[in-house]
C-alpha cells in the first residue's frame, strides 16, 4: 500500500458537526424563501384563473341570454346554471381555482331587488369554518362561513344572499 495517499484527511481534519449544521440551516433558509416565494406565486396565478374565468362566464352568460330572450337562468347552488356549459371553454365547472372552491351562480331577490352573480365559494353550505379553504390572501383574512369572491353582473352583489353588502367578500369587478 505504500505510495497510497488519503486525499480526502490530508490534514487529518473534515467537516465538525457545527459547520454541516451551518450548512444545512443555511440551506433551510434558502428554501424557506423560495417555497414562500413559489405560494406567493401560485395564490396570484389562481386569482389570475378566477378573473379569466369569470370573464369566461360573462361572455358565456351573454350568448345565453341572447338566445333566451334576455332571460338569466334560476339560482343554482354550488354550481353553474343548466345549458351554460355549451357555451363555455372546457374548464373544470363547477370547481374553482382554489384547491376545494366552487363556482357557484347566484339569481337571487333581496328586498325586491334582482340580483345576478357568479360566485367561488370556499366553504361547504352552512360550514363549519374549519372545513373552509380560503386564500392565503390579504383581503380573504377577514372571510367567514359565507364570504366569496364574486363577479356582479346586477343588482346590488355581495357574498352572500343571506349576508348585509358589507359581509366580507372580494368583488372583482365592483367599483366603490
Amino acid at each position: 500500500m505504500r505510495g497510497v495517499v488519503n486525499t480526502t484527511f490530508q490534514n487529518g481534519r473534515g467537516f465538525t458537526l457545527i459547520e454541516l449544521l451551518v450548512v444545512i440551516a443555511v440551506i433551510g433558509i434558502l428554501s424557506t424563501v423560495v417555497l414562500s416565494s413559489l405560494n406567493n406565486a401560485r395564490d396570484k396565478a389562481r386569482f389570475a384563473k378566477s378573473s379569466s374565468q369569470f370573464k369566461s362566464f360573462h361572455h358565456a352568460l351573454e350568448l345565453y341570454l341572447l338566445e333566451n330572450d334576455g332571460v338569466y337562468p334560476g339560482d343554482v347552488d354550488r354550481g353553474i346554471p343548466s345549458g351554460l356549459e355549451s357555451y363555455l371553454a372546457s374548464d373544470d365547472w363547477p370547481n374553482g381555482p382554489w384547491s376545494g372552491s366552487v363556482y357557484d351562480w347566484d339569481n337571487w331577490t333581496i328586498n325586491g331587488e334582482k340580483v345576478y352573480q357568479i360566485s367561488v365559494r370556499f366553504c361547504p353550505p352552512g360550514g363549519p369554518i374549519g372545513a373552509c379553504n380560503f386564500p392565503n390572501e390579504i383581503w380573504a383574512q377577514d372571510f367567514s362561513v359565507n364570504s366569496a369572491v364574486y363577479y356582479c353582473f346586477e343588482g346590488t352583489c355581495r357574498s352572500h344572499v343571506n349576508e348585509p353588502v358589507d359581509y366580507p367578500g372580494l368583488c372583482v369587478n365592483c367599483h366603490d
